[in-house]
Parts: structure tokens; sequence; C-alpha cells
């Protein structure tokens, strides 16, 4: 929104005030039932944001917190996703945007040390919005239990698509399934606690970011996109 590159500083918000009503979203009251301001509610404000401006197009907007666990311990990681497109750039896929850039745990480290397996670990080809400039593609993340446990989601954009902007589509919408051992399927939604057995898959799909632009236009179209596009 500067319009060039700038160090990071706090002077830029020197000649800005900020207002924020008491009893809104983001100035709750003490007894205010709330949860996830750090780790979603922060991603949607930069999108609304960067939207009042026409800066970019929205990324995925959510931090996709995961945990599992039983009474001898817990574990929690957040699964990147699609960053927005802008006028003269393509978003990223598969990153952390925004307020995060947390470092995901390695699979040797994870399976060794949690009942866990990691089946799969992949960029979402195609669910970056299109544009002039696409946005970036989610991920798919496929954990297997190998005993009973507790599994807890945290995640946005499973109802409202990342917005493209100028013309450009939204990003694709994530998903929170589950493959019971026994053959079942459930589409669990954003929010979600449930057990889980040996056997059972958690199949997690984060957003992709909104695309920039006329979509008809291909001369931005990165040959990832373009090979998506094909098949």
């Amino acid at each position: 929104m500067v319009g060039h590159d700038i160090p990071l500083n706090q002077g830029c918000l020197k000649p800005i005030q900020i207002k924020i009503p008491p009893g809104s979203l983001l100035d709750p009251s003490d007894d205010a039932a709330v949860i996830g301001g750090n780790v979603l509610t922060c991603q949607r404000v930069v999108d609304v944001i960067f939207k009042a401006f026409s800066t970019c197009a929205a990324s995925q907007g959510c931090m996709n917190n995961t945990t599992f666990g039983d009474d001898s311990f817990g574990y929690y990681e957040t699964v990147a996703g699609g960053a927005g497109a802008g006028p003269t750039w393509h978003g990223r896929s598969g990153i952390h945007t925004h307020m995060t850039n947390t470092r995901i745990t390695d699979p040797e480290i994870l399976e060794r040390r949690y009942p866990v397996v990691l089946k799969q670990f992949s960029l979402n080809r195609g669910t970056g919005g299109r544009g002039s400039f696409f946005g970036g593609d989610g991920v798919i993340r496929e954990l297997k239990f190998r005993r009973s446990l507790i599994l807890c989601l945290l995640t946005e954009r499973r109802v409202y698509s990342p917005y493209g902007l100028n013309g450009g589509e939204p990003g694709r919408k994530g998903r929170n399934i589950i493959y019971r051992h026994n053959g079942s399927e459930e589409n669990l939604g954003g929010k979600f606690k449930t057990p889980v057995s040996a056997g059972d898959i958690f199949h997690l799909e984060t957003p992709g970011g909104g695309g920039y632009g006329n979509v008809n236009d291909d001369v931005g179209i990165p040959s990832s996109a373009k090979r998506a596009r094909t098949l």
C-alpha cells in the first residue's frame, strides 16, 4: 500500500490512527467467548484491509490449526496454503502468509515421535484463483493414525472462498475430511473435535489464494498453472 519497497519499521504507523469500537469483533468484552484471535481473526483482518485498498487478492485466510493427542501427549501444527495474487505478481503456493511463518515438523521426526504416518504432503494444483496473475495453490496433507486419539481442527475459508480482485477468480475453499478405517467418509467442516481410531486417515486441503486481473488475459499465467488448466 506504500507504493514502493521499504524496510519493515514501526514508523509506518505514525500517520495512522486506529479506531476500534468497544464490543466489536476486535475489542470484545472481558467475558466474551472468544478463540483463535492470534491464528484466525488476524488473518482475515489483513485480507479485509488489502481489499479495502485494492492492494491484492485474498490469501488463504487461515492457519489450518491441527491438534491431536490423548492424556499422554499433545501435538500441534499449522499448515500452509495459497497466497493472493497482485497487480504484478502471482501468489506463492504452499506458503504461510501475513502473521505466520511456522516451520512444520519434518516427516521423519513426526513419524518417529508420534503415532501417525504422513501419507501425503503436496501442492494441490489448480486451487489458486485464475486471473491475469494466478493465486497460489493450497496443499494436501494426509495423516494416518496408528492408535486411538482425539483430533481437533480450527480452520477458516471452508464456506467462503478467498476473494479474487479486479476480475480475478477466488481461490478454492479448504476441506477437512476423515476417512474411517471401516470405509466411511466424513466431511467435518471448519471447526471440530472428534475421536479417531487406528487406521483412520485425516485428509486436509488448505485454501488457495485469489487471482488478480481479468481471467481471460493469459499474459501472466505461470507454466505450472497452464499445465493444471489442461489436466
